[in-house]
């Protein structure tokens, strides 16, 4: 077997800098745009899904976003790589007590190096994992110079100078698919082909994306037309799944594939591969094992009931032909998915480390890859590790 190619991860995160608005928004947003203000640890549960923050705690120092009406500290599962496993909880930090490599391009890719890992893909913090946070804003000129700002970001500083190694991932305003659209092209022209999106974008209380109205299409349309990925990261819905409010937190993460899994449905019974030939979905740390039963699922439902299932009209050929060169899957740990290659289909499947959180393979993902990939052949290694991710994000990377 080969040496393992050095590893694409498609789903790793940025916790952002105390400065990147205030360096980018107009003087008259210091007050109420993004900003960092240190103050006291805060009491933060995470419960059944839902995560809830009291402010005035009684503990030590702790960093807090503020923007407009929202006070969000940073917390330990933000950047949990590095400490050991029973101190990461849901407790308040301050920027010192994180790992720098969250936060600073040179120690993120200093911690590439450990773990193998050639170039990476990251989400955002405090937007949330597609830039829900801006979506909820009051003022929604401010919002959406904040957006061009964290994209700003992403495009000149923080990829800036890496050679590729940090491809740059953007963020939309969703609460105008028409400006969404326009942000795509805007950054489009700097070579970016990325962008997040909501696995469930109508429980952000936005439309689906089966809406009659067809309210995404101008996202849609310009996504397809630059061949730029949607990429929706587990929670984008801003809802993790459990199975009842007063479950533990364990339930919940557990669970996390679910999003995605209910997200594919949507896309495969939607009609949009039909309409955009090029558009392309990743589900990202949704892990793989639970696709080839989906696709069975879906098929033969549109087979048997696609007279009332209401699709007959716009999905003329079985669900799952759509899957290849349409849907990829993403995963960091899952063994038994990787037994069902070829049910899923080794060209729809990409590999990540999730840096910084509490999930993250860092700096193992290499060992872990070697284990869980034994059985591959070294062209099925080096398309999950990395092939699959260089075309789909038409990264300027050595094969």
């Amino acid at each position: 077997m080969a040496e393992l190619p050095k590893i694409i991860s498609v789903d790793d995160h940025i916790v952002e800098p105390a400065n990147l608005w205030m360096d980018r928004l107009p003087a008259k947003y210091n007050d109420v745009g993004p900003r960092v203000i240190r103050g006291t640890m805060p009491e933060v549960t995470y419960v059944g899904g839902k995560l809830t923050i009291k402010e005035g705690g009684t503990g030590g120092p702790a960093d807090f976003w503020h923007y407009e009406k929202l006070r969000r500290p940073l917390l330990r599962v933000d950047s949990a790589v590095g400490v050991p496993r029973d101190q990461v909880t849901m407790k308040g930090i301050t920027f010192e007590d994180m790992r720098p490599g969250s936060y600073s391009q040179k120690e993120r890719l200093e911690d590439m190096d450990v773990n193998h890992i050639d170039a990476s893909l990251c989400f955002p913090t405090l937007p949330r994992f597609c830039g829900q946070t801006f979506a909820e804003a009051e003022d929604k000129e401010l919002a959406l110079l904040c957006v061009k700002a964290y994209n700003d970001y992403q495009v000149e500083e923080w990829c800036a100078g890496t050679n590729g190694r940090l491809v740059p991932l953007i963020i939309i305003p969703l609460w105008d698919a028409q400006l969404a659209a326009d942000e795509v092209y805007r950054n489009a022209a700097r070579g970016v082909h990325a962008v997040c999106f909501s696995e469930l974008p109508n429980r952000l209380g936005l439309p689906s994306i089966h809406d009659p109205s067809n309210y995404w299409a101008p996202f849609f349309a310009a996504c397809d037309e630059t061949e730029t990925v949607i990429n929706m990261h587990i929670g984008s819905s801003s809802q993790m799944p459990s199975t009842s409010p007063d479950a533990p937190a364990a339930v919940g993460s557990s669970l996390t594939h679910i999003n995605a899994e209910l997200s594919m449905a949507d896309w495969l019974f939607s009609g949009h591969f039909e309409t955009y030939k090029n558009l392309k979905v990743a589900y990202s740390e949704g892990q793989i094992g639970w696709i080839p039963y989906l696709l069975h699922r879906m098929d033969v439902v549109w087979d048997e009931n696609r007279g009332w299932g209401g699709v007959a009209d716009k999905v003329p050929n079985p669900p799952s032909t759509y899957f290849p060169g349409h849907v990829y899957g993403c995963f960091f740990d899952d063994p038994e998915g990787l037994k069902l290659i070829d049910a899923i289909g080794e060209d729809n499947i990409t590999y990540e480390s999730d840096y910084p959180h509490s999930d993250s393979t860092w700096p193992k993902t290499k060992e872990i890859a070697d284990a869980q990939m034994a059985h591959l052949s070294d062209e099925q290694r080096w398309k999950i590790v990395r092939g699959n991710a260089i075309k789909l994000f038409k990264l300027d990377l050595p094969a």
